[in-house]
């Protein structure tokens, strides 16, 4: 992978292209788009970036992606509501910024990694936001999960400051954090994508452009609405097999041998079998992304009545105290149902 170079203070020039407009005019949701991947050997990628990096927002996902820039040898400032989720990074080289609007005035490019839509538009549009420290030459990486509006909305705010937008929620949850693994997927000013293209291969194993804004928030959000609607249905089956004598534990291996195996199965599999839900991706935020999902849907006249239940099903687990237990502890909420029926 790319490391980052050390910083030299005039601004890059790359950074100062103009932004591509030339996107096609097709339906928001249109598949006709082209995707590029990481492993793809276009030049933009070989390029190092050499500038000063933000980081906004240093929960489970943003603490360590920050972490992995600072070993990669980047220049990085961070900054997070509470202070004290910072010092770990500052202990390991970052500088610190007192607000969004600061870091993004001293740095290049600016990453923002925010749990929902309303702390998006806050973080960069609020008082002493993001967008009052951009500008022309400066770049903007939302990499939270956010509906297609909220995306529209920050990348509009970022625009008028002449700087520019790139939306790239991650699929991935904190293993693939740390481990560098993570997919993101892009939209929005294809200048700043290859600006930051090595920065993205540091923090992930692959990446998708997907044209213009509001792509990329849709893409995540299908993703995490099928993935939701697959771990309610994981959780029915678990029940189902121990109910009927068998073991759950069997269960796990079967699947994971068979056609419909998936990484998730056999990772959280066992854990909640022992009704165990180390949180690697919150409850409350699938919840969220499955009611922003429904809300998409919803846009377009899709039906989606699996995500639907599995929606209810969720928001009744967050009423049982679950919301920052993984998102695997769903299926707390069908065993109360079993017991509620017995």
């Amino acid at each position: 992978m790319a490391l980052c170079s050390t910083f030299c203070p005039r601004i890059p020039t790359y950074l100062r292209a103009k932004p591509i407009s030339s996107f096609p005019s097709n339906p928001l949701f249109s598949l006709s788009f082209k995707v590029y991947s990481s492993q793809a050997t276009d030049a933009s990628s070989q390029d190092k970036f050499t500038g000063r990096v933000g980081f906004l927002g240093l929960g489970i996902m943003g603490s360590p992606m920050a972490q992995n820039l600072i070993k990669a040898g980047c220049d990085v400032t961070v900054w997070n509501r509470t202070k004290s989720k910072c010092d770990p990074l500052i202990s390991l080289g970052a500088r610190h910024g007192s607000s969004p609007e600061e870091v993004a005035a001293n740095c290049d490019v600016t990453f923002a990694m925010l749990a929902d839509p309303e702390s998006a538009i806050d973080v960069a549009c609020g008082k002493n936001g993001a967008v009052s420290g951009m500008g022309p030459g400066k770049g903007y990486v939302d990499v939270s999960t956010v509906d297609v509006a909220t995306a529209k909305l920050i990348n509009g705010h970022i625009k008028e400051t002449g700087a520019l937008f790139l939306e790239a929620p991650v699929s991935g949850s904190k293993k693939p954090a740390e481990d560098g693994q993570l997919i993101f997927l892009t939209a929005g000013d294809r200048a700043l994508y290859d600006s930051v293209a090595s920065l993205l291969d540091i923090l992930g194993k692959s990446r998708f452009y997907l044209g213009e804004v509001g792509n990329g928030a849709a893409m995540k959000l299908v993703v995490n609405m099928i993935m939701g609607s697959m771990m309610a249905s994981f959780s029915e089956g678990l029940l189902l097999s121990k109910k009927v004598g068998l073991d759950p534990n069997v269960l796990v291996e079967v699947v994971s041998q068979g056609a419909i195996s998936a990484p998730m199965y056999s990772v959280k599999g066992p854990s909640m079998v022992k009704s165990q839900y180390p949180t690697a991706f919150p409850l409350k935020h699938q919840q969220k992304d499955l009611r922003l999902a429904l809300g998409l849907a919803e846009s377009v006249s899709q039906s989606t009545p699996i995500a639907a239940a599995a929606n209810e099903l969720y928001k009744v687990a967050k009423s049982y105290g679950l919301s920052d237990d993984d998102f695997s502890a769903v299926i707390e909420a069908l065993k109360a149902k079993s017991h509620n029926t017995a």
